[in-house]
Order: C-alpha cells, then structure tokens, then sequence
C-alpha cells in the first residue's frame, strides 16, 4: 500500500469516527416546537388530507374539520394495573386514559446473547409500547372526552372492560379480548343514555407508541406506518428531524397527519416487533396521525447493561382521528379494531394478512422489486435452518450457493476482462492513431472487440446481476427477527454489529468483521485485472471503493457483513482458481492494418 493509500484510509477512519459529532457540532439539533395551536391548518404539520368526505359527514352528521389538542389528562388517582396473558403475550391495562400500557412477548427475552455474555441477565420479556407517555387506545384531545382521565377497569372471563362517564354525560366503554396468534379484538363505544343529543369534539384515538427496542437503539428502523389500501407509507425520524440529503436536519416537523376515509391499518414498530391496529375493512378510519414525542431517560440499571445507550430517547405516537360529530338520544357508535401485537415475523404476518385482507405483511418492508428478493433469502435462510444449520450457517450456505449458480458467468467475465487486459496495446495504438476523430476510434475498437470476441460489458454483469440479491439481502437482514441472539465465532448477535471492544473516550465501537470484509474486497480489487481504456484516475478511485463500503457497512448488521466477506473470498477463490487453469490467451488479431490478400 503507498503512502497515498495509507493517508486516505486514515482520513477515512477519523470521518467514520467523528462524522456523527462533526454533523451535531455544526447542525446542532433543533429541539421540536411546542404546539401553542393546532388547529386544522397548523404549520408543524404535514396534511395530506384531513377532511372527511362531504357524502360521509352528510350522512353521518359528523363535522368536515378534525382539530384536536392531542393532550391526554393525567388521573391522579393510584393507579391499579389489570392483566391479561396467554402462553404468547402478557398484557397489561392502566385506568389512567383506560388503555393499553404494555405489551410483553412472552417467546422473546429483553436480553439476547451479547448481554447476557457480558454478565446482564434478566428475566424480562421484550415489550411494546415501553415507557410511552400515553397508552393505547386512549382517547385523548378535549377535556370533554377525559374528564379525571380515570376509567373503572374489569376483567371477566379473559376480557378487560374499561368504563367511564363522560363530563358531557356521554358514556365511554372499551373492551380487550386477548386471541391467538399475538391478536387482540378492541372494541370503543360512545354511548349517549341521555333524551337530548350530545355534541363530542373531534376524538383522537391513540393506537400505540413507536419505542425504541433497547437503550442502545438509535431508531434508525423505527417509525409509523399506514396502509390506504394501494400504498403502505412510512414516517421517521429523518422525516421529523426535516433532514436536507438524509444528513442535515431542518426545522424540526412536530406531527404528521394524513388520510381521507382511506385508513385500512397503521402501524409503530421497531426493528423487531410491531404494533399493527386494522379496523374493519368496509370501515378504514378517516385519518392518521404522528407524533414524535419524548420518553424518560434509561434508567441506572439500563445504562449499566448497555455499552452505548441513547441520552435522549423518544418515540413516534400513532392516532386514528375522527371529527366531531352529534350523539343522537339513545345512539350509540360502536368501532371495531383487530390488533397486532407480536415480532415481525414475515410466515404469520403473511397469514394474517391473507386472514384480514390488508396486506398487513408490508410492515416487513419487503415490498417492491428488491423485496421479492428479500422474502426468497428469508425462506431459503428459514428452510435451511429447519434441516438444523446455525443462522450463519445458513448465511454461508445461500452465499455459497449464489456463487456457484453464478459461477459460469463470473468465470466468462473474468477472462472477458483477461483478454481484453491482453488488447491493451491494440486498444492505445488505435486511440493514438484516431484521436481527432472519435467516432472513428469507437468504430474500430468496436472491431477490435468484435474480431477477438470480446464484451466490454461482460466485467460490470455478474456485478449488476447480483445488486438485486445484495439489496434483497439488505433489506432482510434489517428486519429478520430470526437472526436476533444467533451468533457466530466472536458474533454474539447477528442482527447488531459484532463489536467487541469501545475506544474509551471516543466511544467508537471497535467491529472486526467490516475491518475483515473491507480487507478481502481490497485484496479482490488488487487481484481483478484493470480494464484497457478506463482512465487512470478512475481506475484510482475504484481502488479505494472498499473504503467507501466499509464506512457504509460498519456499524450494520454482523450478518450482512458476514455475507460480503464471504462472498469476497469465494470471489477470490474463483480469480485465482480461473488465473490457474486458463490457457494462455491466443494473439488478438489487429484490425488496424488489413489482413494481408492471397496470391493468386
């Protein structure tokens, strides 16, 4: 390595290490404004559409506009927790906004193997709706739908029924049956027992919390999403954060908010577990809204088990809003929701949805044309691993069988890019001779190529062809639950990086399979013959494109590097294993001088 090289992979490691500071340091975080009024038109929000139909607001009496406050009245009254579990999930109610407060998955620990090696254990499970300021199913906005903000909680033969009246006279019950399959039936019904009608705000149903899946979580694959019924649409941190090119942030979004009658399911999620709301489908909601909101710091006992934890956690709240509308005497509305509460797991996602008739699977992200090719690894990866392969295993096994599905192709580009290597004094004889005359130059290397059988293209194929397997391995490595705790040698968790050391001070982690995979692609690029014609400086610059992976690729999952570091090295193998075996490459003919006439 020269000494440029070594300048530029020491300029490189300090952007790895500094970029987060440096971006902070000169774009310092905007902290989210506080709503003094948002009312339908307020400026911190994005709308879609936030009216309801004309046709629908005729018919059910119900007002065009849907402000809300989004405030949610805390009880000061002891709060008294009900619970509800079967062999899957536990949860848990709280009469403070008669809701939902926790969710815990019962088949899947808070602490996988890298913790737990490093001495944190613990018996607690992984939860949804973690520290969320405001429980599901609260209906939150007016202090006409509040009141004290306490509702009466029951449990009668598995079902939780919250109760409360109204200031306004009108009678709010909630019930929660706890089903198979990670599935829970909500019921909301406004009741009006009085003679005369009732007017009630506009309601804003909160439907869960997006939180983070661990203190050291940075959110990056946590958001909400929603579903009209065409389109599943996502909303993130970079989208609250208004980040310019996904790096610099802007003035900071406080909610988002949209739909019209079109709602068919939303959902808040982590990286691995999900909280999916549908009402019924002949019934979508009329509009969705986010929020991004603050959560309280970790606790001692949290920081101690994490290597690196998050000083300023927070969350994406999700809501289902309905206008105002008019309760006749004696009427009362009734609204259904199935709930999905459970990892994301694509085989019962994927039946749920053919269940429900929403397409309720395309919270796995695996929609699309790079999608396809996710859902194919992850039931590959899932069908070697019932015949009793690890996880990395089964990663090295797929990577394996790629490369020699892809065999022929490779080995065709290679001595493609090894005879044309061999025209290379041909290729700058007629470049020097056509100079000033540049179609003609194109015309007689297409000649040259034509005459020797060779493809200029045949080097970037097998590349280009395998860009959608290396997407679709992307994509499921971010979500699949299934590698979260496997390990490998020194990899405790193949869905996290495989740090294994800090740098004090710096707090960079210290992760030895991207040093690895970047390493390998190096010594691939060293092995791969240049191409004639390509300018020297690019030529340069694809020399160093490793460096550009790896600081791409560092801090991402221990199982994707994986792959790419094997895949480096069969690549490897097959360059000098083709380098041995190829024949000695025939002398090209030359289309710069015709080929001599036969005497007759």
């Amino acid at each position: 390595m020269d000494r440029k090289a070594i300048i530029i992979l020491a300029v490189s490691f300090a952007l790895m290490i500094g970029w987060s500071l440096l971006v902070n340091r000169i774009y310092p975080p905007q902290p989210i404004p506080l709503e003094t009024n948002r009312l339908a038109g307020a400026t911190n929000r994005t709308t879609a559409d936030t009216n309801v139909s004309a046709a629908a607001a005729t018919s059910s009496g119900v007002s065009t506009s849907v402000p809300t406050t989004g405030r949610f009245v805390e009880s000061e009254e002891p709060e008294k927790l009900l619970t509800i579990e079967n062999d899957s999930v536990r949860l848990t109610f709280t009469p403070r906004g008669g809701g939902l407060k926790l969710v815990e998955l019962k088949n899947y620990p808070e602490s996988v193997a890298c913790r737990s090696r490093n001495g944190f254990t613990t018996n607690k499970f992984a939860t949804l709706n973690t520290k969320a300021p405001v429980p599901a199913f609260a209906l939150v906005g007016s202090d006409a739908l509040q009141g004290d903000g306490n509702f009466s909680l029951t449990k009668t033969d598995g079902v939780v029924r919250a109760e409360k009246t109204l200031p306004s006279g009108a009678r709010l019950v909630k019930e929660f049956q706890l089903g198979t399959n990670y599935l829970l039936s909500v019921i909301v019904r406004l009741e009006n027992p009085a003679a005369q009608p009732l007017e009630l705000p506009a309601q804003e149903l909160v439907i869960g919390t997006a939180t983070p899946l661990d203190p050291s979580d940075n959110a990056t694959l946590m958001a909400m999403q929603w579903y009209d019924g065409v389109n599943a649409q996502s909303v993130s941190e970079p989208w609250f954060a208004n980040r310019t090119f996904g790096c610099f942030p802007g003035a900071p979004r406080a909610e988002y908010l949209a739909g019209n009658t079109n709602v068919l399911w939303a959902a808040v999620y982590n990286r691995f577990f999900t909280m999916i709301v549908a009402p019924p489908t002949n019934a979508p909601a009329p509009v969705v809204l986010a929020r991004h909101v603050n959560l309280p710091p970790p606790s001692a006992e949290e920081i101690a088990a994490s290597r690196k934890v998050v000083d300023r956690p927070f969350g994406f709240q999700a809501a289902f809003v309905y206008p105002a509308m008019t309760l006749a005497p004696k009427q009362t509305v009734e609204r259904r929701f199935d709930v999905f509460a459970g990892p994301k797991e694509y085989k019962l996602l994927d039946r749920l949805a053919a269940l429900f008739g929403n397409n309720m699977d395309l919270v796995m992200g695996f929609g699309g044309f790079f999608g396809f090719f996710a859902r194919l690894l992850l039931l590959s990866m899932n069908g070697l691993h019932a015949l009793g392969l690890s996880y990395a295993l089964t990663i090295i096994v797929i990577t394996v069988i790629i490369k020699v599905l892809f065999w022929p192709l490779t080995q065709m580009s290679t001595r493609s890019m090894k005879r044309m290597q061999a025209l290379q004094p041909q290729v700058k004889a007629i470049q020097e001779k056509y100079k000033d005359d540049p179609s003609k130059m194109n015309q007689k290397m297409m000649e040259l190529w034509k005459q020797n059988k060779v493809n200029p293209a045949a080097g970037c194929l097998p590349m280009l062809i395998q860009l959608p397997i290396f997407f679709g391995f992307y994509r499921m490595l971010q979500t699949a639950i299934e590698l979260r705790g496997a390990s490998f040698l020194w990899a405790c968790d193949l869905s996290q990086a495989d740090t294994v050391w800090v740098i004090p001070g710096l707090n960079f982690p210290l992760n030895p399979l991207p040093l690895i995979m970047g390493a390998t692609q190096l010594w691939q690029m060293r092995l791969t013959p240049p191409s004639p014609g390509v300018d020297p400086v690019q030529q340069k610059m694809m020399q160093y494109m490793p460096l550009i992976f790896l600081f791409i690729l560092y801090n991402f999952s221990s199982g994707l590097t994986l792959y790419w570091t094997v895949q480096n090295l069969l690549t490897i193998a097959q360059m000098k294993l083709t380098k041995a075996s190829s024949a000695t490459v025939p002398t090209p003919a030359n289309p710069a001088s015709p080929p001599p006439r036969r005497k007759k």
